[in-house]
């Protein structure tokens, strides 16, 4: 897919710290319970860490106990879909629509929630941007 950023994989890895490259690029994971936005409540937006795309708005997050920011949905069109079915599971990966870095994977599971679904977000992948 034609992404409107893309960049060369030189460009990825010297804008990103290895880590953000690893997740953002390779579809890597952090530890769960390890990232900044796990917990936070803070109000604002989320962008994408490589393009800067806004992606998910603080009043759709929500606490799932699964060690990872999670929301119920993005902003319109913000993400795209890719079947996952690495590790032996068939999951959904999310992925910026705007230059397609990995961002996590979306889950049926978001119980409580208005849409049912879990977008189990990786804190490396995103910045928030707080709301003024």
């Amino acid at each position: 897919m034609a992404y409107d950023v893309q960049k060369t994989d030189e460009q990825w890895r010297e804008q990103l710290d290895p880590e953000e490259y690893a997740v953002l690029r390779q579809a890597g994971t952090e530890r769960a319970f390890t990232g900044e936005y796990t917990d936070t409540e803070t109000e604002g937006t989320y962008s994408c860490k490589a393009c800067g795309s806004e992606l998910f708005t603080s009043d759709t997050k929500f606490h799932s106990g699964c060690g990872w920011p999670s929301f119920y949905q993005p902003m319109t069109d913000t993400v795209e879909y890719i079947e996952d079915n690495a590790h032996g599971m068939k999951r959904v990966e999310v992925r910026c629509a705007t230059c397609g870095s990995h961002l996590g994977h979306v889950f049926p599971d978001g119980f409580g929630t208005p849409t049912g679904d879990r977008y189990c977000i990786n804190s490396i992948s995103i910045t928030l941007n707080e709301k003024k």
